[in-house]
């Protein structure tokens, strides 16, 4: 495609003139045209089943913005100022198909008035469009540098948390879960809102009758959901612990108590829900950029994890990556630089977390580290370091090195990168939802479907 564009003023056009242009018809671009248009007619997202090969059908007007463009950038070019179009939609245009666009003049009369016929066929050489536009010719020989267009990339929002929601609310029961301290908007709203897709049956513990004014001031419904009335958050804390710890509960929920007062319950050694695997913390990402579930951890229970917390923080996320869907999951050790400098702590960890691996001590899962974020995620600047490594641009698992490390991360996944979290914590007797008030909802839901789906796979 040549830098410039250069048009045929209004002198120079003879009957008989052609120009035209070949697009092939993507999903991508019947996403973008219905986010400018705002056209959400299903046909245009879902397969037409009536075809022999199912395929999703272009907008109409995306066929008929081909001949502007032919006609801005052609025939007859920069200047012209286009009028009308009379144009007849022959045939449905389905993704996949090759669409060739002509414009042909067909008369022109003073002072600068133009009559171009249009005409557009699919691949198989049938009709899919036919018509007349009406345009003014620029008067003056005019060229211009190409404009060269954004780049825009379809970002799928949300795909990862679709599919994990789907599957909870798929399981047939949802799970018990003691929600403790539900007594503000957010935090009883989440539960309802799992418990009406399906995926949990909440038990709300806390003093009954804050909890019934939060649902009255906002409308919610309680229906004929348990209440465990409690005098204040560390009772909530306690007694939500304590149906966890006895069986009436298939997992607990924070509510709106600090995660410190919930967690000190659940660490209790002989009332809590401790067992011999190390407490940790997984966020569960749902990146719009990166094709697969990504996880996150430990980035907010373990402060400065041992080498020993680290081969617990593992597999409680390859076990989580495993229920997830994951069969194998690829598990990158973060540091700073890609190989073992002994100045570097987690360099080191690192090594040793392979090692171990390789000896069968971690199971379930591809170790390899260090590795710096951009190798872990991307197999381009693998490769640019000249990186070999089954894990490096395909991490299903990030370890970081400390919990400020993967604050830091997951924040800037959240606010930068426009990414959704679920949170969970493992290693306990049960999981535990832990949601924050920034949350959206979907992320509150797809905290519960993980749940869900843990507390399933144990039975």
């Amino acid at each position: 495609m040549g830098k410039m564009l250069e048009n045929r003023p209004w002198s120079e056009l003879k009957v008989g003139d052609m120009a035209s242009v070949t697009r092939l018809c993507t999903e991508s671009d019947i996403e973008l045209f219905g986010v400018v248009s705002g056209d959400v007619n299903p046909s245009h997202y879902s397969a037409d089943s009536n075809v022999e090969k199912p395929r999703p059908v272009a907008h109409s007007m995306w066929v008929g913005s081909l001949v502007s463009a032919v006609i801005g950038n052609e025939l007859p070019g920069p200047g012209t100022v286009l009028l009308r179009q009379d144009i007849e939609y022959l045939a449905p245009v389905y993704v996949g198909e090759a669409i060739t666009v002509e414009v042909v003049v067909e008369s022109k009369t003073d002072p600068s008035n133009v009559t171009l016929r249009c005409r557009a066929v699919n691949n198989a050489g049938k009709a899919v469009l036919s018509g007349q536009a009406y345009v003014k010719a620029p008067l003056t020989k005019q060229s211009a540098a190409r404009h060269q267009l954004q780049e825009v990339k379809m970002r799928v929002r949300r795909h990862v948390f679709q599919e994990l929601v789907g599957r909870a609310a798929m399981l047939g029961t949802p799970i018990v879960v003691a929600v403790a301290h539900p007594c503000d908007q957010v935090s009883l709203g989440g539960a309802l809102d799992a418990a009406q897709k399906g995926i949990i049956t909440p038990i709300l513990v806390g003093p009954e009758a804050k909890i019934r004014s939060v649902a009255k001031e906002f409308n919610y419904d309680l229906g004929n959901y348990r209440i465990v009335n409690c005098e204040h958050s560390h009772d909530s804390a306690a007694r939500a612990v304590a149906l966890c710890r006895g069986g009436e509960a298939q997992a607990l929920m924070k509510g709106s108590l600090h995660t410190d007062e919930l967690m000190h319950e659940v660490a209790q050694r002989d009332t809590g829900l401790r067992t011999n695997r190390r407490i940790s913390h997984v966020f569960v990402f749902d990146v719009p950029t990166y094709p697969r579930t990504l996880l996150v951890t430990d980035a907010a229970i373990n402060i400065y994890p041992t080498l020993e917390d680290k081969v617990d923080i593992i597999q409680n996320a390859i076990e989580l990556a495993v229920v997830l869907g994951v069969a194998v999951p690829k598990v990158a050790i973060l540091s700073a630089v890609e190989t073992v400098y002994p100045k570097i702590t987690s360099t080191l960890d690192a090594a040793a977390l392979c090692k171990m691996a390789d000896r069968g001590q971690i199971t379930g899962g591809i170790l390899d580290g260090p590795l710096a974020f951009d190798n872990a995620i991307s197999a381009e600047a693998a490769e640019i370091k000249k990186i070999s490594s089954p894990v490096a641009g395909l991490a299903d698992i990030l370890l970081v090195p400390d919990l400020e490390a993967g604050n830091i991360l997951a924040k800037q996944l959240s606010y930068l990168a426009e990414a959704d979290a679920a949170g969970i914590v493992l290693g306990a007797r049960v999981p535990i939802i832990l949601t924050s008030r920034a949350d959206s909802v979907e992320s509150r839901l797809a905290s519960a479907a993980v749940a869900a789906l843990l507390a399933m796979s144990k039975k």
